[in-house]
């Protein structure tokens, strides 16, 4: 059929527009700050195929590889027909889902003239699902039974009827159970609204004309990221990078990437990394080539099927991005960041006017405290994700304080949010000076963050396992300071590394997260010593760093002494190219 260029636009933008509306919705009625202010989470519309017809604008980057793969699960469990109105499908099992499981998917089938057309989904964040999974606490598990409870594409509404049984069971096994459930409804309420929109455009334009529609929209999505991956040159190019360790043994985890060019097609092949291991960083998720070819080819455009039609991921059974159940994948996103980072790290020779120097390269640094308020009896979870530096770029510094390349719309919890609802005090949100990377174009920075706790209870604050390899500077430029957590008791006078998980601590003690900066680009050198000056009287570099790595020298009573910053220049590019 013919389809109107007009209607084309209006299905074009609309699809997302309801994604977005379900966005909204979850935020003004969930009840998990990780949710309303974090925004761990994504919404999206899927065929009852798995394809991907659209999601929120900002939704969490790597989500976008799996929710068909849970639609598709669920199809293959209950058939075609095995869906009516009023259903609603709770499911986090990591067999099909890959992740952990504080990630449930909520999703709904939605019918138009008796027929089953779509379902609407919603990912989110649960604080806690049972085991030892409240907030981030399960990364060292050794099996999924030990992380919480493991939902395995269950009914919790069957025709509009809920299963009492079930919510009964899910409610008794969690230790926050207002707050998952109350989640699950506003999960619920995203869907059941995404399904008023649909029939609202099905109303209207008609069952042929919206898919005709969806199918040209994917088709031009798939032209667009052909036509940017035309412009590369073919050939073979390859990297790698590792994890410092798993949680369980001290091995280096590999992360070896090849990226072949042929022409508008691109292969990623993953086949070099790590097995699955004993820790539980494993997965099964094609999001690492999945985030970093969205990236590459069309960062701005709105997501769906066709987004991804010219890319093809080699990810063999067994690899540690495609773990075989039962491989634990508590911290199953630790090292995805890193994944993505070695992707783009492979293109640069060929994309140097494109691709920025490392950043943070994992999910942040995490904050999570949790224990029992004595004023009110009741039970607490401090959360907030802090953002790190990234890396410079080829024409500009790298963005400050900003969560990882997989995390979307992510951002820290508010302080005074946290300060409300939980007793702690955050003392600092600060920037960590000289944790970006030297560079023509400076790493951005990370945060330190310092947060007393007013009552005793337990902390998690395990280290992010990129500490050895710290994001990488680019075409001379040095890399960013790697991440550190940190713990003062009440009567110590100072703070020591830590890298624990549950710690009981008493009250007025003091946690001090510090996040890595993005590594440098181009030589350190060549920066133009206005900005290094900039920097310090920002106080983002120290005066220190601005000679030692920049060779900018600064007078007593501020401002640059030109003639000195010219002599150590040309002495420190002497000692460079006799050393290198």
């Amino acid at each position: 059929m013919r389809l109107d260029p007009v209607t084309l636009e209006v299905v074009r933008n609309a699809l997302p527009a309801i994604c977005n509306e379900m966005s909204l919705d979850l935020q003004r009625t969930s009840y998990n700050m990780m949710i309303y202010e974090v925004r761990d989470y994504c919404c999206a519309l899927l065929s009852p195929q798995g394809e991907l017809w659209s999601q929120n604008v900002g939704g969490v980057s790597h989500f976008v590889a799996d929710l068909g793969v849970v639609i598709r699960d669920g199809v293959a469990r209950y058939g075609s027909n095995g869906f009516q109105p009023g259903d609603v499908i709770i499911h986090n099992h990591p067999a099909t889902a890959g992740q952990h499981l504080n990630n449930v998917v909520i999703y709904t089938p939605y019918f138009h003239a008796g027929k089953l057309e779509a379902f609407a989904a919603v990912r989110a964040h649960w604080i806690d699902v049972g085991g030892v999974s409240t907030g981030f606490g399960a990364g060292r598990v050794a099996d999924p039974w030990q992380e919480g409870l493991q939902l395995d594409q269950l009914k919790i509404y069957e025709a509009g009827v809920p299963n009492a049984v079930l919510l009964k069971v899910i409610r008794d096994n969690i230790r926050f159970p207002e707050s998952s459930l109350g989640d699950m409804r506003s999960q619920i309420a995203a869907c059941h609204l995404a399904q008023r929109r649909l029939e609202e455009l099905f109303q209207k334009y008609g069952s042929e004309t919206l898919h005709v529609a969806i199918q040209r929209i994917f088709a031009d999505s798939e032209h667009k990221a052909r036509a940017v991956v035309a412009a590369i040159p073919d050939g073979v190019y390859e990297a790698e990078s590792f994890f410092d360790h798993d949680g369980v043994t001290d091995d280096p985890v590999p992360i070896r990437v090849r990226v072949e060019v042929s022409g508008t097609d691109m292969t990623i092949d993953f086949s070099g990394c790590s097995g699955e291991r004993r820790g539980a960083i494993n997965s099964r998720t094609y999001a690492g080539a999945m985030v970093a070819y969205k990236a590459i080819t069309a960062p701005l455009e709105a997501v769906n099927e066709g987004s991804f039609r010219a890319l093809r991921v080699i990810l063999p059974e067994g690899n540690i991005m495609m773990a075989r159940y039962p491989a634990p994948m508590a911290a199953w996103s630790a090292i995805l960041p890193t994944v993505v980072d070695t992707v783009l790290l492979a293109l640069a020779p060929a994309l140097p006017h494109a691709i920025p120097a490392g950043h943070l390269g994992v999910l942040g640094g995490s904050i999570v405290f949790f224990g029992t308020d004595p004023k009110s009896g009741r039970p607490f979870v401090v959360q907030s994700i802090e953002g790190g530096g990234w890396g410079g770029r080829p024409h500009e510094d790298g963005p400050s304080a900003s969560v990882s390349v997989c995390q979307g719309d992510v951002r820290n919890a508010p302080i005074e949010a946290i300060e409300i609802k939980c007793p702690v005090v955050v003392l600092q949100r600060a920037f960590r000076p000289d944790s970006g990377g030297a560079g023509r174009w400076r790493g951005g920075l990370g945060l330190e963050v310092r947060v007393q706790n007013l009552v005793e209870g337990r902390w998690n604050l395990n280290q992010t396992g990129r500490r050895k390899l710290p994001p990488w500077g680019l075409f001379g430029g040095q890399p960013g300071l790697p991440s550190d957590n940190r713990l003062r008791l009440c009567g110590q006078s100072e703070s020591q590394s830590v890298d624990v998980v549950r710690h009981w601590v008493p009250a007025h003690s003091e946690a001090i997260i510090c996040t890595a900066g993005g590594g440098g680009w181009g030589d350190p050198l060549d920066r133009e010593p206005e900005r290094v000056w900039a920097d310090v009287r920002d106080g983002l570099v120290t005066v220190e760093a601005a000679r030692r790595d920049y060779g900018v020298v600064l007078r007593p009573e501020g401002g640059i002494d030109a003639e000195a910053t010219q002599a150590l220049r040309a002495q420190l590019r002497q000692v460079s190219r006799r050393s290198g």
